[in-house]
C-alpha cells in the first residue's frame, strides 16, 4: 500500500529541444572528465580508482570516464517503494506520482510582528502534528519544521528533530548529518520499522566533504534510499547563466551516483534540486525568483530522460511575511514544478528562505498543493464526462443542469474546494465578518491542535527512541560537544510532566 500522491495525466512540460538536452549531457560529461569533483573521502577515492577512474590523491579529485557515468545511470532505479511507520503512509516514488513535503525554517514567527523567534519543544512538536493532519503533506524533510527548539545543543537538534517526526507523524522521513548524527537516526527510523532517507549535501562547486560521503554510504549500508542535494547559486557558486548551472548541477549530482552504485548497486537515490540565482543587489540568494523555476523546470526534463526521481526544493519565497509577494512566488513556483514532473516538492510552512517556517502558512499551502494536484489530474474525456446526451436533453434557454445527477456526481471532483479560502459572495462576505484566508487559517489551526490526534508509538518503540537519544547525549558530551552547562539546560528541559511532548 502506498499513498496516492497527485498523479499528472499529461506529458511534462519540455523546456528544452533534443539538441539542448545532447549539449547538457555532452558538457555535464566533460566537466566530470576533464575538470573532476573533489571528495574528501579516501574509501571513496579508492573505489572509485578501482572502477576506471583518474584519481589525484594529492588533491583528492576525480574524473569520471562517460562509460562509468551511464552505466550507473542505468543502475538507479527509476521509481522505487519507500516504508514509513505507518504502512498506509508509504510512497510509491518515481513515475508520474508527485508528492508534497513541508519546507524547514531555523526559527517560527511572531504572526503580528513577523520577527523571528526561537521554537519551544511544543512548538516544534505542535508543528509536526499539523503537518501529519494536512492531507497533501506526504513525508517530512530534514530540519522540519525548525532546526532543532529551545535548549537543546546543536549536536542533538537533528537528532531531536528526527524523533519528534517519528512521535508525531507516521509519514515518510529525511533528516539531515552532523558529526556522524546519520547513524543515531538510521536506528531511530530502524526501531519504528521505517525507512529513513538519509541525504549527501553537496558543496558548491564541485565538492563532497568526508560527512556528505560517509552519510550517503551509511544510508546505503542500511538499504536506505539516499537523497543528494545541489545546493549552488548561480551567479556565485555556479556559473550565472542557466545552461551552465544546468551542467554545473548535473556534474555535481552525477559524482555520489556513481559511488553508491559501484558500493550497493541498485541504491534507490533521488535528487534535491536546491539552487537559486544570486541576487546580484546584495549577495543573497534570489528566493521566488523566476529563474528558480526555469532551471528546474530544465532539470526535471534532463532527470526524465536519465530515468531518477527529482525532488525542487525551491518554492520558497523571497517575501518575510503570509502576504500577496509569498502567495505569486510559491504558488508560481510550485506550478511549474509539478507540470515538469517533480517527484517531490518542498512547500508547506516556509514563511521566508530557509530562515522561518509556521503551521499557518503550511495549512495555507495546503491549498494551493490541492490545487495543483487538482490541475495535474486533467480533464476526463469519455462517454459519460462528454455529458451529450444530457446536453441534448436540457437543451436551450430555460432548460439548465442544476437538478441533475450527472451535476450532483461530477461537480465535486471537476472542481477544487479550497479549505482555507475566502469563496463567499460579497453579502455574505460582509455579512460574516470579512475574514480572509489567515482568518480561516487560524481556526483550522486551531483545531487540528485540539483535534487531530497523530499515530502514537508503542511502549517498547518510545522507549528505544528515548534509549537511542541518551546514547547520543553521552556520546556527544564525551566527545565535548555539549558542555556541562549546555547538558544542565538541557535536561532541565526535559522535566515536564508533558515530556516529550512539551
Amino acid at each position: 500500500m502506498a499513498l496516492e500522491g497527485y498523479t499528472r495525466n499529461f506529458p511534462a512540460l519540455q523546456i528544452l529541444t533534443e539538441e539542448q538536452m545532447e549539449e547538457i549531457h555532452r558538457g555535464t560529461l566533460r566537466v566530470l572528465w576533464t575538470t573532476g569533483v573533489l571528495m574528501e573521502h579516501m574509501g571513496a577515492l579508492k573505489t572509485l580508482e578501482q572502477n576506471g577512474c583518474k584519481v589525484d590523491y594529492d588533491e583528492m579529485r576525480v574524473r569520471f570516464p562517460a562509460g562509468l557515468v551511464e552505466e550507473a545511470l542505468r543502475r538507479c532505479p527509476s521509481s522505487f517503494h519507500v516504508k514509513t511507520r505507518d504502512p498506509s503512509k508509504s510512497l510509491m516514488i518515481g513515475g508520474n506520482t508527485l508528492y508534497m513535503l513541508p519546507f524547514p525554517g531555523q526559527q517560527t514567527i511572531d504572526l503580528d510582528t513577523y520577527e523571528p523567534l526561537t521554537p519551544t519543544r511544543k512548538d516544534f512538536y505542535d508543528g509536526v502534528k499539523v503537518l501529519d493532519a494536512l492531507p497533501s503533506v506526504h513525508g517530512l524533510w530534514s530540519y522540519t519544521p525548525y532546526f532543532g527548539f529551545e535548549g537543546v545543543p546543536p549536536s542533538m537538534c537533528l537528532l531531536e528533530s528526527m524523533a519528534g517526526k517519528i512521535r508525531n507523524s507516521g509519514k515518510f522521513l529525511t533528516e539531515g548529518y552532523s558529526k556522524g548524527s546519520e547513524e543515531y537516526c538510521i536506528r531511530m527510523a530502524q526501531a519504528v520499522d521505517a525507512e529513513l532517507c538519509v541525504p549527501c549535501l553537496l558543496s558548491p562547486p564541485l565538492t563532497y566533504y568526508g560527512d556528505a560521503i560517509d552519510a550517503a554510504l551509511h544510508g546505503a549500508e542500511a538499504g536506505f534510499p539516499v537523497r543528494i542535494s545541489e545546493g549552488a547559486v548561480f551567479g556565485g557558486t555556479a556559473p550565472a547563466s542557466l545552461a551552465g548551472a544546468l551542467v554545473s548541477a548535473c556534474a555535481n549530482l552525477i559524482a555520489p551516483i556513481v559511488l553508491l552504485q559501484l558500493h550497493r548497486p541498485g541504491t534507490r537515490i533521488f535528487l534535491n534540486d536546491f539552487t537559486f540565482p544570486q541576487n546580484m543587489t546584495n549577495g543573497a540568494p534570489g528566493f521566488g525568483n523566476i529563474a528558480v523555476s526555469l532551471h528546474a523546470a530544465a532539470f526535471n526534463q534532463i532527470w526524465r530522460r536519465y530515468g531518477v526521481p527529482v525532488c525542487n526544493g525551491a518554492a520558497v519565497p523571497a517575501s518575510k511575511r503570509i502576504d500577496f509577494q509569498s502567495g505569486y512566488e510559491r504558488a508560481m513556483s510550485t506550478t511549474i514544478f509539478a507540470m515538469s514532473g517533480a517527484s517531490f516538492i518542498l512547500l508547506h510552512g516556509g514563511v521566508a528562505a530557509e530562515l522561518t517556517h509556521h503551521p499557518l502558512q503550511a495549512i495555507l499551502d495546503d491549498d494551493i498543493a490541492g490545487m495543483v494536484g487538482r490541475f495535474l489530474k486533467g480533464i476526463d474525456v469519455n462517454e459519460e464526462s462528454l455529458a451529450l446526451d444530457l446536453i441534448e436533453e436540457v437543451g436551450p434557454v430555460p432548460g439548465h443542469f442544476l437538478n441533475k445527477p450527472h451535476t450532483r456526481k461530477w461537480w465535486r471532483g471537476e472542481q477544487y474546494l479550497p479549505a482555507s479560502a475566502d469563496s463567499l459572495t460579497y453579502p455574505e462576505w460582509l455579512a460574516k465578518g470579512k475574514l480572509s484566508c489567515l482568518d480561516y487559517g487560524r481556526a483550522r489551526l486551531d483545531d487540528i491542535l485540539s483535534n487531530h490526534v497523530p499515530p502514537p508509538l508503542t511502549a517498547s518503540q518510545e522507549t528505544e527512541i528515548e534509549r537511542i537519544l541518551e546514547e547520543a547525549r553521552n556520546y556527544y558530551q564525551k566527545q565535548g560537544l555539549i558542555s556541562d552547562t549546555e547538558m544542565a539546560t538541557y535536561r532541565q528541559g526535559m522535566k515536564s510532566s508533558r515530556y516529550p511532548y512539551e
